[in-house]
């Protein structure tokens, strides 16, 4: 059953804590991602490893910073110079932020990259984040804008109806 009232609120501290622990969360994340990888591909089959291995291994090093960086620059809390905390930053944990996103692709980079040591094929399904980001742009932006009308249609038809109704006022008197 679910509470009744209003939903609380995090506190400050409650969500520098938060966000602490999903940043230590998802390096723990990137960093095995890399080190399965790394000794798979680039130690164990050294010798079938190609250039492509190592611009992959680029890239998804490329994505995990990007990512990570501005998930630690939205969290990054603000002290007093007595070392107080002001803010917590922004609460990463939150449904429906751009974080949200963030850990999305920084979990799908992992994936890709552990399942690229059984076939390089794999790192197309990264092609998904692309995909994700252009439906949700469609979603939220351009379906809207194309599918809402005009106003002048709407302000023409309120304008004959008004005009309707001063006629049949003038008729009744």
């Amino acid at each position: 059953m679910a509470p009744k009232g209003k939903v609380g609120t995090k506190g400050k501290k409650q969500i520098y804590e938060e966000n602490e622990a999903t940043l230590t969360f998802y390096t723990r994340i990137i960093l095995g991602a890399n080190a399965i990888y790394g000794v798979v591909n680039l130690v164990v089959f050294s010798s079938s490893s190609t250039i492509g291995t190592w611009w992959l291994l680029l890239f998804a090093l490329a994505v995990y910073v990007g990512s990570y960086r501005s998930m630690a620059s939205m969290a990054k809390p603000a002290f007093s110079d007595d070392g107080i905390l002001l803010d917590g930053g922004i609460d990463l944990n939150m449904e429906q932020g751009m974080a949200e996103h963030l850990k999305d692709v920084i979990l799908l980079t992992a994936i890709v990259q552990v399942l690229s040591i059984i076939s390089l094929y794999f790192w197309y399904l990264w092609l998904l984040a692309p995909a994700r980001a252009v439906y949700l742009l469609w979603v939220n932006f351009l379906g809207p804008w194309f599918a809402a009308e005009g106003p002048s249609v709407q302000e023409e038809v309120n304008e004959k109806k008004q005009r309707r109704q001063e006629r049949r006022q003038m008729k009744r008197f």
